[in-house]
């Protein structure tokens, strides 16, 4: 290990260690607060909640059943809560209770009183004492805005006793992230501890100087993570719609109660529709890079019927580091970055210059994506560069993940450095050539990859090639086999031409034929992290580099 590196590390666990420090003081705070129904503020609105309603999630809670996070518990007559949970990401989903969402389609008095009781049973058992999966921040966060917008459904018909409690439970659990929320590493669930901060602060009875601190905390946050081109600083795509379900509601209750909006807000969120729409292939589904995992058409249709701007999607977001190629009926999205700092590095995935294909309606080349519920094996192995459509050299991906437990997942010995070139060729042509230098400390070569889409964008050129510190090509393949991986979608046949063609045929019938005139095509087996109903079998295409570089191309075929 270089002495940078080592440095590097010895400055993450210094600035982790004085977190942890600093955030245990806090908790110790925490667990002093005082839960008293009698010192309960009131409530004043209840905003909007602008995800999908499903009756069947409704009618199964109603009947005792919870399907969350791909997992169903049978509770019967009893509380949810009296069971263990059958995995961490239902906890996670049972303890933010989203899920009241669902409630809004039945409303019936049957339905709300169930609704209420086991709210009720909630604050019984955890709503006085902070620790485990019920109080992780971002789970509290979602807790409250839950609450907040689904107070008419929880309190309808209620008593005294029960609405004092739930209020009192509410003021706590604001109480306990304002304390806190100053130590959190940065990160999507930092910003959304600020906006359900600043959403109690106006939906509840508050004093004037708390609106406006947590306006102001709001404020800060958003200039911290949403940058100027619209994308989060995580750098993955479905960040923007998740933060927009909040926003969105947030921002029209500072309008609607006559409270100034925070300056940052309205602009951030301008921004952000730009980026959503970079980031959409034409069949409307978001592209995989950073942790992005299936989108549902009607959940990010909610989203999108907000969107008040206009014009084509932007050719590169800058800040956030991809390129976007259209031609014709045909998209190219690039991942040309690498994590923007080490925290954020703990999500991040090693698919520096991975790419995703769509034309039409048709998703033909993909990255594998993150898996929507699973263990963290798959989620971790789903961050290497081999679950992305690009280069990998060897078991190595282009960043090293850490297995630390004290620093987390974070990225190590990554992509630091990446050059990029982009022109419009005399032909019409759109070329994006970039290379990174991820794998120069092991191999001592930087890969570079070039993509060329024709005018009509019935082509596509591409080329991947290895080179020495000084950008001089190589004259050799790296010491390890090195393979470029194109994923495919698991809606897409492969058809095998000969050895060094395909046809890719997508369910309407429309085609691609990719080929690689100086290099023979495998067809190898695959897993789809990103499929809505869980990890799905699929297929790849691997080109093994004989020499320094290969070069491949694709073909449109109505």
């Amino acid at each position: 290990m270089q002495i940078t590196e080592r440095q590097r590390l010895i400055s993450l666990y210094l600035g982790e260690a004085w977190r942890r420090a600093t955030r245990g003081l806090a908790i110790g705070r925490s667990m002093r607060l005082k839960w008293s129904p009698a010192n309960a503020a009131k409530l004043i609105v209840a905003p909007t909640d602008l995800r999908v309603v499903d009756p069947f999630v409704a009618e199964e809670i109603l009947q005792g059943r919870f399907p969350l996070a791909g997992r169903v518990l049978d509770a019967g007559d009893r509380s949810p809560f009296d069971f263990e949970p059958p995995s961490p990401a239902f906890a996670t989903r049972l303890h933010s209770f989203a899920w009241l969402r669902h409630i809004r389609s039945d409303k019936s008095a049957r339905a709300c009183a169930n609704a209420r009781a086991i709210t009720d049973s909630w604050i019984g058992q955890y709503g006085a004492r902070t620790g485990g999966a019920a109080w992780d921040h971002d789970v509290v966060a979602q807790r409250i805005i839950a609450w907040l917008s689904h107070s008419p459904i929880v309190l309808q018909d209620t008593d005294g006793g029960f609405y004092r409690r739930f209020l009192a439970s509410l003021v706590f659990q604001v109480r306990f992230l304002r304390r806190e929320a100053d130590f959190l590493p940065i990160g999507l669930k930092r910003l959304r501890v600020r906006i359900a901060l600043a959403m109690a602060s106006i939906a509840m009875e508050s004093r004037s100087s708390t609106i406006r601190r947590a306006a102001r905390d709001l404020n800060r946050e958003i200039d911290r993570q949403i940058l100027p081109d619209g994308g989060h600083v995580s750098r993955n795509p479905q960040a923007a719609v998740e933060l927009l379900f909040d926003l969105l509601p947030l921002r029209q209750t500072y309008i609607n109660l006559g409270h100034e909006v925070p300056a940052r807000l309205i602009p951030a969120i301008d921004r952000m529709y730009p980026a959503i729409r970079f980031f959409r292939h034409q069949g409307g589904d978001l592209a995989l890079f950073n942790g992005a995992s299936s989108t549902l058409a009607n959940e990010l249709m909610c989203v999108l019927r907000y969107d008040e701007s206009a014009g084509q999607p932007f050719k590169a977001l800058p800040h956030s580091h991809f390129h976007r190629l259209a031609a014709g009926a045909t998209v190219i999205i690039m991942d040309t970055g690498h994590p923007l700092c080490p925290e954020l590095s703990k999500t991040a995935h090693a698919g520096c210059l991975s790419f995703e294909l769509s034309s039409g309606r048709n998703r033909f080349i993909v990255n594998s994506g993150s898996p929507r519920f699973a263990n963290d094996q798959l989620r971790q192995l789903a961050r290497t560069t081999a679950a992305h459509s690009t280069v990998a050299v060897g078991t190595s991906s282009s960043a090293r993940i850490s297995s630390s437990a004290f620093l987390g997942p974070l990225m190590s010995g990554g992509v630091s450095d990446v050059a990029e070139q982009r022109q419009t060729g005399p032909d019409g042509s759109d070329r994006l050539c970039v290379s990174h230098d991820g794998y120069l400390t092991r191999f001592g070569l930087l890969h570079e990859r070039e993509i060329r889409l024709n005018e009509a964008g019935n082509k596509i050129a591409g080329r991947d090639r290895f080179m020495l510190p000084d950008r001089t090509p190589s004259a050799n393949a790296p010491s390890e086999t090195a393979v470029a991986r194109f994923h495919i979608h698991p809606a897409i046949t492969i058809e095998r031409i000969d050895q060094r063609k395909v046809r890719l045929v997508a369910p309407d019938g429309e085609s691609w034929v990719f080929s690689s005139p100086a290099n023979d095509l495998v067809i190898g087996e695959d897993v789809f992290f990103a499929d809505v109903s869980g990890v799905r079998p699929s297929q790849q295409l691997e080109l093994s580099f004989a020499g320094p570089e290969i070069r491949w191309f694709l073909a449109h075929h109505a």
